[in-house]
């Protein structure tokens, strides 16, 4: 029991840090492992075996080998070559659909592949031919823009769902709005333990001081390094918007970085803000003294929302139909800027 609760407790998901744990070794005690699993599980040794350990590398390599054919098998049968540029030529959702269905597995595979501490060289090599670690990168990106805007939509109930450009989309079929329904993102698949918010400060930083002569990552591939990673999925829009304003030659600090983001991001959320008072006849004062009380509070205080429409002069019916049209833009730059936490009371408008 104590051995078995050893391993639990060590391979216990935390949260997108620690999707995994390692057991260093238990190779020196196997016998004592048998026999914990066996009676752990109530069933014979080699029955136990399968249920609780993974298979071995080649097996597990064989099976990556599998899941990338079907991948490029699947784009080669929409009329794409099958590579990562060519997902966001994918026709409606059902094909979206089908893609984040097919990578899930591939990045599955390839996470449990980085779990093992005994790969030889060929294996190394047999992994990386198959899904060569910048392709797998530019594939996690695409990957996780279309999985946000399948995840949108999911959460949205109710009526046409319009598609990526507006239009509405195809009635459901095998992998249509029933299946969007059903999808299972697992984010923390494509979430690394070992690039965090400040391993990509210093790297934006080191990369603003590299001349073309020194160069050690050009701007597409950090941008392709920070698109992969879920952890900032939303901001995705932001952070690449800014490494590509940066000018490679001009040295900046760590900090100086930092700084330089949070000024992009707040002139960018201020813009954003605008757009929205101008489109609904507010003054951008107003509005943004209406978001910054419910980021304050994390609270959504109908009454308020009430006063900044009073201005408008509007009757009754003709307030609560403006109402929520400005809530239904509202809700998603709420949301960004909450960063992860919950706005109490926003969910009567996320419908």
């Amino acid at each position: 029991h104590g051995l078995i609760q050893a391993f639990s407790r060590t391979n216990r998901v935390l949260n997108a840090a620690k999707p995994y744990g390692h057991i260093l070794d238990f190779r020196g005690q196997q016998g004592k492992v048998d026999e914990a699993i066996t009676m752990f599980s109530g069933v014979r040794a080699e029955q136990a075996k399968e249920i609780w350990l993974v298979d071995k590398a080649p097996v597990v390599i064989e099976q990556l080998k599998a899941a990338k054919k079907e991948l490029d098998d699947f784009l080669q049968s929409q009329g794409l070559d099958p590579r990562p540029e060519a997902v966001p030529n994918l026709k409606g959702d059902d094909a979206r659909a089908a893609f984040v269905k097919q990578f899930k597995e591939v990045q599955r595979l390839a996470t449990q592949l980085d779990q093992y501490t005994d790969l030889t060289d060929e294996q190394k090599q047999e992994i990386e031919q198959t899904l060569p670690r910048d392709d797998a990168r530019a594939f996690r990106g695409v990957y996780l823009e279309t999985a946000k805007r399948l995840k949108a939509k999911q959460d949205k109930t109710g009526g046409d769902t319009p598609g990526f450009d507006g239009q509405v989309c195809e009635p459901p079929g095998e992998y249509g709005s029933d299946a969007i329904d059903q999808l299972d993102f697992e984010f923390v698949l494509f979430a690394s333990a070992d690039i965090d918010y400040d391993y990509i400060m210093n790297l934006i930083a080191r990369f603003s001081g590299q001349t073309p002569s020194q160069q050690e990552m050009s701007r597409e591939q950090l941008i392709r390094l920070i698109r992969s990673d879920a952890k900032f999925m939303d901001e995705l829009d932001e952070i690449t918007e800014y490494v590509r304003t940066l000018e490679t030659g001009q040295p900046l600090t760590e900090d100086e970085v930092r700084g330089g983001y949070q000024r992009f991001k707040d002139q960018r959320h201020a813009a954003e803000l605008a757009a929205v008072a101008d489109k609904h006849g507010l003054t951008n004062e107003a509005l943004q003294t209406f978001v910054d009380a419910i980021l304050d509070r994390m609270i959504f205080d109908g009454e308020q929302l009430t006063d900044l429409m009073e201005p408008l002069g509007l009757s009754w019916r003709e307030r609560r139909e403006k109402e929520l049209e400005l809530m239904d833009k509202l809700v998603p730059l709420l949301k960004k800027r909450a960063a992860g936490r919950t706005i109490s009371g926003l969910n009567a408008y996320e419908q």
